[in-house]
């Protein structure tokens, strides 16, 4: 069972930010930091994200 610690907000924020910063691998600049938005991307859409479970952050709002 996967452990989520991410609100809804923080999810859309996360997708939205990580495709805009994806995008930049093939538009604007095209530089390759833009590969950098999978990682919000990938917590958005998991919902889970590594660095909140170190910090002891919790944006769902569900006490688990």
């Amino acid at each position: 069972m996967t452990f989520k610690n991410e609100g809804k907000v923080d999810r859309i924020v996360r997708v939205v930010l990580g495709l805009g910063v994806l995008s930049l691998v093939f538009i604007g600049p095209q530089t390759a930091w833009g590969w950098v938005g999978v990682v919000p991307l990938v917590t958005g859409l998991v919902g889970n994200c590594p660095l909140y479970s170190i910090l002891g952050i919790n944006s769902c709002g569900i006490k688990a």
